[in-house]
């Protein structure tokens, strides 16, 4: 009689392993490795290609001299002037919707508020907010090079939110708000007042709540929380349009397709 097959394979002969069945621990931890090394290379691809066109994008905005000259005068004040993609976004905004009447939460030295002139329709009047007198003062300098008459630009000095309450309800065609954003959610709140149907409001830095990352026994900071807020607020406001821009540290913009509410 024959004897029975054993079950045990033969020494010399090689198993071949199905590809859905795991191998020894040295070989896993191989693949794992290889998969890894694969994963975070298509992640630095990515991350590569986001940064060369974010960089296209700021560079495509071109400032003239009187925008340099601007912006570097922020730069050395300290008051943070924004990029020249972001004010090419406020020009373009306020140039869409044909402003006449703009608010400016932060006059820093004058860069953005150029960029929104420039925007805005002839004749029409830029009413800048800042509680840095120094800050005002550079900043008329730069409109009156930049070629605008003293008319064009109210400067008031203040802290937005006690000035805003002062300004007449739904008669504004903008507002752009570049101020502490610990109190963006109240901003919000006075924009919407302050804006007529069909007009944008605009944040700056707001994407400085998606750079951060919470740790599990760690709350974000005040600013974080409250950019993260008025996202919240705009995204979910169904009389409002939203829109968030990657340019420069973040806008967030929105158009109130509804009148105020009594």
């Amino acid at each position: 009689m024959a004897p029975a097959c054993s079950a045990v394979p033969h020494l010399g002969a090689r198993r071949v392993r199905h590809p859905a069945e795991p191998g020894p621990p040295r070989a896993r931890a191989a693949e794992a490795a290889e998969h890894v090394t694969r994963g975070e290379a298509v992640i630095a691809s990515r991350d590569d290609t986001l940064a060369h066109t974010l960089a296209h994008i700021e560079q495509y905005a071109v400032e003239d001299a009187t925008l340099t000259s601007a912006r570097r005068t922020g730069q050395r004040a300290e008051s943070s002037p924004i990029s020249a993609a972001g004010g090419a976004a406020l020009r373009f905004l306020a140039a869409s919707i044909g402003a006449r009447a703009v608010v400016e939460v932060g006059t820093g030295c004058g860069s953005s508020g150029i960029w929104l002139l420039r925007g805005m329709r002839a004749e029409s009047v830029l009413t800048s907010v800042d509680i840095e007198p120094e800050y005002q003062e550079l900043a008329r300098a730069a409109y009156r090079d930049a070629g605008f008459p003293a008319n064009r630009v109210r400067l008031i000095l203040g802290r937005g939110l006690h000035v805003l309450p002062r300004l007449t309800d739904a008669a504004y065609d903008m507002v752009f708000v570049d101020a502490e954003t610990a109190a963006y959610p109240a901003y919000l709140a006075e924009a919407l007042r302050l804006l007529r149907t069909g007009g944008i409001v605009v944040f700056n830095n707001a994407l400085e709540a998606a750079t951060s990352s919470d740790g599990p026994l760690s709350a974000p900071e005040p600013g974080t929380a409250a950019v993260r807020e008025a996202a919240r607020l705009v995204r979910d406001d169904e009389e409002l349009v939203p829109l968030l821009l990657p340019v420069g540290e973040g806008l967030l913009a929105a158009i109130r397709e509804e009148a105020p509410r009594d």
